[in-house]
């Protein structure tokens, strides 16, 4: 299929998923002026924004209440915004990426010169790649792999990200990406928008700049208008038989919003979904609770004969500067001086917060511990501390299925491209599609587990193997036999093959053992206490 024709609408996807998308751009970005402006301009059955008060939000009813979020309510005439944000969607977006990534998985091939190719690609950047779409599909629903390469730049090519909103995918038999195209405003100046679009389709990539508006694609133009494009193809067939040269990583399986919505169903969907009306509950909250603090301010009340006037149109002031307002009471009056101090409902807010803050954390799939610091100061071992965040650790596992697949298919095309020859002085290695290994991301100590090894060996409980299985842990098993050989051969309990000893071609001396008699053995004490016996 070839790229869009002129004056397509843009971008191409159903206005429910750019809304829905939008609606959790604002809450990752973190930024209380976005989540206001997004808020105040929301259309879930629009690509468009609308106007910045919209009548809807003062009206009754079903539209008022639909309309009425936390952010988006109207200042009222007279009084600056004070909206606190707490950034509770960052943090679970950048806990997403670290429960996969903080310990980046393990590339493993069976060829050693592609297993060495894999570490150097991980060691390039695709380390930083993977903590990036980790974080941004926890977002977003998602994250695109796409294969890149850039003479100027490197020899290689090596792997990027792309974001979901930034994309147009295509699936086939619900979820598998059979093509995607990708865009780049190049220019913008509130009217016009210039495109770059990047479609990619089975063994083939395809290039464009347009010029339009921000609803419309508008028309084509020349790649070599702009220094981002000159040196692109308007197409490119790759090597790659009908591979794309991109992945995509769902955040989850299923997106129960928008399974009424064609094409929508291998998206899946943001941590945040569902959970958007109780972190806006949060922010409000916390606007609340600082309100009071502000308004439980110690203030001075005091009779205006008590202020000092300071002349004709300079008003008046009171020795203290932190008198509330001048009262028409009498000097002589009793209690003329009153000292008034609101109180601060700390424990209402603490608690309404901590509440909405659990649900929104188990909304999104996590243990409450794993964002708190419950255990400080105490010794916890790994089970405890699995435990206690059995849930994340699902998810976890979950997350890691998913990006396993998608990692292991943008690597492997990779592989092909270089072995195919189309990067010129770069020599290819055996193709092979590795397997991606997740880290167990919360271990024991080491000195804990050489303790527990220790107790073992003087119980004599656990073979060798057991032993470095406990403390190797994310060794596969070829490598954990390897140590175990290394260390009976440096312990001096290797088991030799009897032949390599000259076992076939015994030397007794000048004489012979007698009928019955054994053989000593080099090394080997009871054959030489039985030999002397006899």
């Amino acid at each position: 299929m070839p790229l869009p024709a002129r004056g397509t609408r843009w971008p191409p996807i159903h206005p429910v998923l750019q809304a829905d998308m939008a609606d959790w751009r604002a809450w990752f970005s973190a930024n209380p002026d976005r989540l206001s402006y997004r808020y105040r301009n929301r259309h879930r059955d629009a690509a468009r924004f609308g106007p910045e008060n919209r009548p809807s939000q003062y009206r009754g009813g079903v539209v008022g209440r639909v309309a009425r979020w936390f952010w988006g309510e109207p200042t009222p005439l007279g009084e600056k915004r004070a909206n606190l944000h707490m950034p509770l969607a960052r943090d679970i977006a950048r806990t997403s990426s670290d429960l996969l990534y903080s310990e980046p998985p393990t590339l493993k091939a069976e060829n050693k010169a592609t297993q060495e190719r894999l570490e150097d690609l991980m060691d390039m950047g695709t380390k930083r790649t993977l903590i990036a779409a980790g974080e941004t599909g926890a977002a977003l629903g998602g994250a695109y792999l796409r294969i890149v390469w850039d003479d100027a730049i490197r020899d290689r090519p090596w792997i990027s990200m792309v974001q979901a909103d930034g994309a147009a995918p295509e699936f086939a038999h619900g979820d598998i990406l059979r093509a995607v195209t990708f865009w780049t405003v190049l220019e913008s100046d509130g009217q016009r928008v210039v495109r770059h679009l990047e479609r990619h389709e089975p063994g083939l990539i395809l290039h464009g700049v347009y010029d339009g508006t921000d609803d419309n694609l508008g028309k084509p133009i020349d790649l070599a208008a702009f220094e981002q494009t000159k040196n692109l193809l308007p197409a490119r067939e790759l090597p790659i038989g009908k591979r794309l040269a991109v992945s995509y990583i769902p955040n989850t399986m299923v997106a129960p919003d928008w399974d009424d919505i064609p094409g929508a169903a291998g998206l899946g969907t943001s941590d945040y979904q569902g959970a958007e009306t109780f972190l806006s509950a949060i922010d409000e909250t916390y606007t609340s609770w600082m309100r009071d603090i502000r308004l439980a301010k110690s203030r001075i009340i005091v009779p205006a004969q008590y202020l000092t006037n300071n002349g004709p149109g300079m008003g008046a002031v009171w020795q203290d500067r932190e008198v509330y307002a001048p009262m028409n009471v009498p000097p002589t009056a009793e209690q003329a001086i009153t000292l008034n101090q609101f109180m601060i409902r700390h424990e209402e807010h603490r608690a309404t917060i901590e509440e909405l803050v659990g649900k929104v954390i188990r909304n999104a799939g996590y243990s409450s511990g794993t964002f708190g610091d419950d255990s400080a100061g105490q010794a916890v071992t790994a089970t405890e501390i699995k435990a206690r965040t059995a849930r994340s650790m699902t998810t976890r596992a979950r997350k890691a299925e998913l990006a396993a697949t998608a990692v292991a298919d943008v690597v492997e095309v990779l592989l092909i491209l270089e072995a195919s020859g189309m990067f010129p002085g770069v020599t290819g290695v055996e193709v092979e599609r590795p397997d991606v290994v997740f880290q167990d991301s919360v271990q024991d100590d080491i000195k804990t587990l050489a303790e527990t090894a220790s107790l073992l060996q003087q119980a004599e409980a656990a073979s060798t193997e057991a032993k470095v299985a406990l403390l190797h842990p994310d060794w596969d098993e070829k490598e954990q036999r390897e140590e175990v050989d290394r260390i009976l051969k440096e312990t001096g309990r290797t088991v030799e093959d009897p032949l390599t000893l000259g076992a076939d071609r015994p030397d007794f001396g000048e004489q012979p053992p007698e009928e019955g008699q054994l053989a000593p053995v080099a090394g080997d004490a009871a054959a030489e206490d039985v030999t002397a016996t006899q």
